[in-house]
């Protein structure tokens, strides 16, 4: 199982096809909404989200193990970038271009915002970021242009749409 991590001892554990679903979606709108600097090394760890390259029920992460600034302002902000992510993926952004139907999909996505809403950033692990938090230099500034998201450089050269048939 997958687990993405909240506060106070909550998470949402997804099986392998949630999980790969879960990223597909916020995939699409962490790429239509990324413009900081911190919203790019966000989207630098959804990649490293794809099970395809780093194995099945190997991912997840905790939202105390990111790097969500030093200031008030800027872990504002970086929250405030997830909540919008989760918001537009909930809003269905994209989701005509799956090859698929997300059925439970929309469940995560309200689970983990309502997890997101109630984590407080100043109570995050600021020792564990480098272990999981992507720094500046592996922010995913790269796109795939066939489809039209964020990809995984500097990790490797494909999107996690690229990769679903690795």
């Amino acid at each position: 199982m997958n687990n993405f991590e909240g506060g106070d001892g909550r998470y949402l554990e997804m099986t392998n096809g949630g999980t790969a679903v879960f990223v597909d979606v916020l995939t699409f709108a962490v790429s239509e909404l990324a413009h900081e600097p911190w919203d790019f090394r966000f989207a630098a760890l959804l990649t490293l989200q794809d099970q395809n390259m780093m194995g099945r029920g190997m991912v997840g992460f905790g939202l105390a193990d990111l790097d969500w600034g030093e200031t008030p302002q800027e872990r504002s902000a970086a929250k405030d970038f997830l909540l919008r992510v989760l918001d537009l993926a909930l809003s269905r952004h994209r989701w005509e271009e799956l090859t698929y139907e997300p059925p439970r999909v929309e469940g995560y996505l309200r689970t983990y915002r309502a997890m997101v809403e109630d984590f407080d950033p100043a109570t995050a692990d600021a020792d564990a970021d480098a272990d999981v938090f992507p720094g500046p230099q592996e922010a995913a500034m790269a796109s795939c242009v066939r489809h039209r998201v964020l990809c995984a450089l500097p990790f490797w050269e494909a999107c996690v749409f690229c990769t679903e048939g690795v």
